[in-house]
């Protein structure tokens, strides 16, 4: 309330808001530690995966202990911010976004940051953010660089505008083939917190308009206009390929680590009382109130509740769907 620019209305405002983080990792960890400590009234942070030692050197939020036990990156979040900021409340959610749950997430809240780690999910979150009217900030780091931008509507721009088609699989690097520097993480972060706090506090005249990209290694800072595109199928024609796209089973690559996410078709809430007994005469299993692990017969996987799988040691999805089927099967 000191800094004169926000003040006590602002601190009233922050306290109002409400915010949705997609993906808690190295940016979504700095992010929604910033925002709890600064006193945003609501935080929705959303995440598929668990915390593993490789997450430790960049995902602040996490510690060894969380590593060895295998708790959800949302539930070991949550318990390290409601010691920060009782006043904040947090909703950890454990859950693959896609285009059967996003909207949901995101109908009630101010803002969406994104802290993910693929193009796909960030094309979505542009889309159902237009159809509900919601503004995002967009965030993205790999090796030494990264990059953030404001996606307001109206007549700025959209996520379209700037990037009109999705890269192709595999032709872009990856965390995992070419690594991230926690430095570059702590500076993009720290620029999509500071728009976030411009946003929600109503500084428009200061919220950037620009595509921010950073390098740090290289010594490289640039500001790059985005023009709208007076064609764009999202935020001028309304069309939403993915968002109205049929959902379905389906499995994706996790970044960072050799490992498949299974994700069912349906809503479904997985069995463990029924599934562990049987599992158990095969090999090992680790239950907690937030998954079952397994581990015997050369196959390694986490189930969590609403059936999603993480299926590790696999070479493809459709290695990680055979796994799946043979031994959950819901």
């Amino acid at each position: 309330m000191t800094f004169e620019q926000i003040g006590a209305e602002g601190q009233e405002k922050l306290a109002a808001s409400r915010v949705c983080i997609i993906g808690a990792g190295a940016l979504g960890c700095l992010i929604a530690n910033d925002l709890c400590r600064a006193g945003v009234g609501f935080l929705r942070l959303i995440d598929r995966d668990v915390v593993e030692t490789v997450n430790l050197q960049r995902q602040i939020l996490f510690t060894e202990d969380d590593a060895r036990e295998g708790l959800p990156k949302v539930e070991a979040a949550y318990e390290k911010l409601r010691h920060a900021n009782s006043s904040v409340t947090i909703e950890p959610v454990t859950a693959d976004v896609n285009s059967s749950n996003i909207e949901k997430y995101i109908a009630d809240v101010d803002l969406v940051i994104d802290g993910t780690d693929n193009f796909e999910t960030r094309f979505l979150i542009n889309e159902a953010c237009h159809k509900h009217g919601v503004r995002w900030i967009y965030g993205g780091v790999l090796m030494s660089g990264g990059a953030t931008m404001n996606v307001l509507y109206g007549d700025a721009p959209c996520f379209r505008c700037f990037m009109p088609e999705m890269p192709a699989p595999g032709s872009y690097p990856t965390c995992s083939t070419v690594g991230v520097i926690n430095p570059i993480t702590g500076v993009i972060a720290a620029y999509e917190s500071a728009e976030a706090l411009k946003i929600l506090t109503g500084a428009d005249d200061m919220v950037s308009r620009s595509y921010i990209a950073a390098d740090v290694w290289e010594n490289m800072f640039e500001f790059i206009e985005v023009e709208k595109n007076p064609d764009c199928p999202v935020c001028v024609h309304g069309r939403y390929e993915l968002l109205d796209r049929p959902a379905g089973s389906y499995q994706t690559s996790l970044c960072g680590h050799d490992a498949w996410q299974v994700v069912p078709g349906a809503s479904v809430k997985a069995d463990f009382d029924s599934l562990g007994p049987r599992l158990e005469k095969i090999g090992a299993v680790r239950l907690t109130k937030f998954s079952l692990g397994f581990e015997g017969q050369g196959v390694k996987f986490k189930l969590f509740p609403d059936g999603r799988a993480i299926i590790e040691g696999v070479k493809d999805g459709e290695a990680a769907r055979v796994v799946y089927g043979e031994y959950i099967g819901l």
